[in-house]
């Protein structure tokens, strides 16, 4: 039985799962940020009105001023930080992580040089242990106002996963387990470039049906690579690839797809990213899976445009003609 939690990065996710395993009360809570001005702001104000606006971090939630006092009796580590980060962060804390202990992750992305998913990278740094993934539409806004949320939990160890989904199953919150570890990871990394894509269709105009065909012709995308890469294609059409596709090419909430409707009304990348206060890790994410897809010959246009609107400034509405005027082809 896990009686405590420690949870690294206090961004918007991980404040909100905070919340959401402080409201179920099934075990104590630690938070601790890598930034000593967030950490201090956390104390004194007890939220973050740029990443969640009113809500409030209750007084059992432990904000901890080291990571050692975050992880101290803690049976699970959760790691809320982005892919960009998560390396060099890990390694700040590698020598004061105890063998063993599982880790959670629910970061979702890839490694930009190494190409690696973070559970991998988590191994890397910290070395063996028990690591499971979370992952699924989940936009933080929502699961931290206690709405309903239901995703897909998948990780190297049946026992863990089994103690995990039990800690977060609640009345607003459902875990449904998976086997497929890399499918599950790779949707969660995939879905953030159709996400862009799909934002982009909504800066140009062009209305719900060139942006359903989009969601599902990325999904179409996402299922070939990750099939290509030996995932499973089920996991493509649940919680982890579908649910999550849904979730973040159409809400508000989505930043891959506030993104993508930026570069759609004409603002440019390098002028709007340095600006952003959170991550959109499909931006990251396009230019690993696309070197990837060319090394492997898998054909993926749709993100291949995403790449080269963010990397080489291509025009967002020529993208999308490109797209539209390919070759026939069957379904």
């Amino acid at each position: 039985m896990i009686e405590k939690v420690a949870i690294i990065g206090a961004g918007a996710w991980g404040m909100a799962l905070a919340l959401h395993l402080a409201r179920e009360n099934k075990c104590a809570v630690s938070l601790w940020s890598v930034r000593e001005a967030s950490r201090n702001n956390l104390k004194v104000s007890r939220g973050n009105d740029l990443l969640l606006p009113g809500i409030l971090l209750p007084s059992q939630i432990e904000i901890s001023d080291s990571f050692t006092d975050a992880i101290s009796g803690a049976g699970l580590l959760i790691s809320s930080i982005p892919s960009a980060h998560l390396r060099t962060v890990l390694k700040n804390v590698d020598s004061q992580t105890p063998p063993r202990l599982p880790v959670l992750s629910t970061t979702k992305g890839l490694e930009r040089v190494s190409f690696l998913r973070p559970s991998q990278t988590i191994l890397d740094v910290l070395g063996p242990r028990p690591v499971s993934i979370l992952s699924g539409p989940s936009h933080a806004e929502e699961v931290a106002r206690g709405l309903p949320t239901s995703l897909a939990l998948a990780g190297s160890d049946p026992d863990i996963n089994l103690q995990i989904q039990s800690l977060f199953n609640s009345e607003s919150f459902r875990v449904y387990t998976n086997h497929d570890v890399l499918g599950v990871e790779l949707a969660g990394a995939l879905k953030n470039v159709i996400a862009i894509a799909a934002g982009i269709n909504d800066g140009l105009g062009y209305g719900d049906n060139a942006k359903a065909a989009l969601i599902t012709r990325g999904l179409v995308e996402m299922t070939r690579y990750g099939v290509a890469c030996g995932a499973e294609a089920s996991t493509f059409n649940g919680l982890a690839g579908l649910g999550d596709l849904i979730a973040t090419c159409t809400s508000a909430h989505s930043r891959n797809r506030k993104v993508g409707e930026r570069l759609g009304k004409g603002e440019k990348l390098a002028q709007f990213l340095p600006g952003m206060s959170q991550v959109a890790e499909g931006i990251f994410t396009a230019p690993s899976i696309r070197d990837q897809a060319v090394q492997r010959n898998i054909d993926l246009p749709i993100i291949e445009q995403v790449y080269q609107v963010l990397q080489h400034g291509k025009s967002p509405k020529t993208a999308v003609q490109d797209l539209m005027n390919r070759a026939p082809r069957k379904e």
